[in-house]
């Protein structure tokens, strides 16, 4: 089986606020020596965004603090996580850092749209997003 590089063409929109994307631009650029592929693969993810007013994101949008359910098309699974910036993090309580391969990737996607991205060990999902719940207080 080939093993395709996934490009930015390939992946669905995605939209930011202008404020959001500059606070995880900082955050990737601060952390580019600890976390250099992550930072990367954020970057690119920022690089691509379409940017919006807060008022105007698309419903059911990945922002940060988001509560988002999807599910691994290849094993069925389904998860719900939290998109936390990383001194949140915690796997165990299902809180994701966006400096994490699976963060990067969901940050900025909408409900309905499906992103093959790779995982920790480096293999592509597929993973199609079900819901988002916006933080409290959104």
């Amino acid at each position: 089986m080939q093993h395709d590089t996934v490009t930015a063409a390939d992946r669905p929109a995605i939209h930011l606020t202008a404020s959001e994307c500059d606070a995880l631009s900082n955050l990737a650029l601060s952390a580019e020596h600890k976390h250099p592929l992550s930072s990367a693969m954020l970057l690119a993810e920022l690089d691509r965004a379409e940017l919006c007013e807060p008022g105007d994101l698309p419903a059911q949008t990945v922002v940060m603090n988001s509560r988002i359910q999807f599910v691994d098309e290849a094993t069925g699974t389904r998860r719900t996580v939290q998109l936390v910036y990383p001194r949140d993090a915690d796997i165990a309580a299902g809180r994701v850092s966006v400096l994490t391969p699976i963060g990067a990737g969901l940050i900025g996607m909408t409900a309905g749209h499906s992103i093959r991205w790779p995982d920790r060990e480096g293999h592509d999902r597929l993973l199609r997003i079900e819901g988002v719940t916006a933080p409290v207080g959104a």
